[in-house]
Parts: structure tokens; C-alpha cells; sequence
């Protein structure tokens, strides 16, 4: 495994993870390999999960489900 040194880490930030690493029980040095596999490494979502994904958002926001013909009404009067 690869050993790296970070140097020059504002305050601010390096509060921001100590605060971090604390909250989920972690030691700071594997707070930081969460947040780069988190931010680096692509998340494979299936369709389903995606779908599932969308249902939820569409559920908390309470705006009814648009139909076909609402949508391509929409996409006519954009071109207008």
C-alpha cells in the first residue's frame, strides 16, 4: 500500500474531518480514505436502484408524476 503525506491543510478543514472521523468512529487517517473512495470511486447503481432511487425524491417532493402527453406538450411549447 501506498503511504501519502498531506501538507498545508487549512484549519478549518482539517477540524471539519477530526469532527468527521469522530461522528462515524473512525481514526482520521481512515475518515480520509472513506471521503476519497467516496468522492473517487464510481458508485454502481443499478436501474432498479435508480428508479428506487427517483420514487423516493418524487415521494418526499409531493409534485404529482407528469404523463407522456404533459411531457411532449412541454417539449412543443419550448421549441415555439
Amino acid at each position: 500500500m501506498a503511504s501519502l503525506t498531506i501538507k498545508n491543510i487549512p484549519d478549518e478543514l482539517y477540524d471539519m474531518l477530526k469532527r468527521s472521523a469522530t461522528a462515524n468512529h473512525r481514526s482520521i487517517n481512515s475518515e480520509l480514505i472513506h471521503c476519497l473512495e467516496k468522492t473517487l470511486k464510481p458508485s454502481a447503481l443499478t436501474a432498479a436502484q435508480l428508479a428506487d432511487a427517483a420514487q423516493a425524491l418524487r415521494s418526499r417532493v409531493g409534485a404529482p408524476q407528469l404523463t407522456e402527453d404533459e411531457i411532449t406538450l412541454a417539449k412543443q411549447q419550448g421549441r415555439e
